[in-house]
C-alpha cells in the first residue's frame, strides 16, 4: 500500500501533533535533569585543611640542681626522697620525658647542675638514672 492510497491524492500528512510531542517530551527531560541536579546537591560540608590548635610542647633541654643538702630538683620540681640509693621516682620521670620526646622526634637532653658542696654519691646516682632511662644527651654546668 502506497502512501498516496493512505491519505489520497491531495492530503499531507498533519506534523502538528507530533511537534506537540516533541516539545512536550523536550520540556519533560528539562524539568527532570533540574530536579536531579538539585537532589544530588546534599549540602554537606566537607573538612577543611585547617591548622589545629597549638599544643604546648615540652622543653627538650631539662635541668637536674643537686642541692647542697642532697636533695635533687627536676626542672624545680623535688624528684624522689633524700635518702633513696635508687631514684626511682626520677627514673620513671626521665623515662616519660624521654618517651614524649621520642614521639615529637626531639631529642631529651639532660643538664645537670650540681652544687659544688653537694655529696658526689648523689650526682653518680643521677647519673643512673639517666642511663637507666636510656638518655643519652648529658651534661654537667655550673650553678
Amino acid at each position: 500500500m502506497q502512501t498516496k492510497d493512505i491519505l489520497g491524492e491531495g492530503q499531507k500528512g498533519d506534523m502538528t501533533p507530533m511537534i506537540d510531542v516533541v516539545f512536550l517530551l523536550l520540556v519533560f527531560f528539562m524539568v527532570t535533569t533540574s530536579l536531579i541536579k538539585e537532589e544530588a546537591d546534599l549540602g554537606i560540608k566537607l573538612p577543611t585543611n585547617t591548622q589545629g590548635a597549638p599544643t604546648s610542647e615540652l622543653p627538650s633541654k631539662h635541668i637536674i640542681d643537686i642541692l647542697p643538702d642532697g636533695s635533687a630538683l627536676l626542672n624545680g620540681g623535688p624528684v624522689g626522697n633524700q635518702g633513696d640509693v635508687v631514684l626511682t621516682g626520677l627514673i620513671n620521670t626521665l623515662k616519660r620525658l624521654k618517651a614524649s620526646a621520642d614521639r615529637m622526634n626531639k631529642k631529651t637532653i639532660i643538664l645537670i647542675q650540681a652544687d659544688p658542696i653537694s655529696p658526689h654519691y648523689k650526682s653518680v646516682q643521677i647519673l643512673d638514672a639517666c642511663a637507666a632511662a636510656e638518655l643519652k644527651f648529658v651534661s654537667f654546668s655550673n650553678l
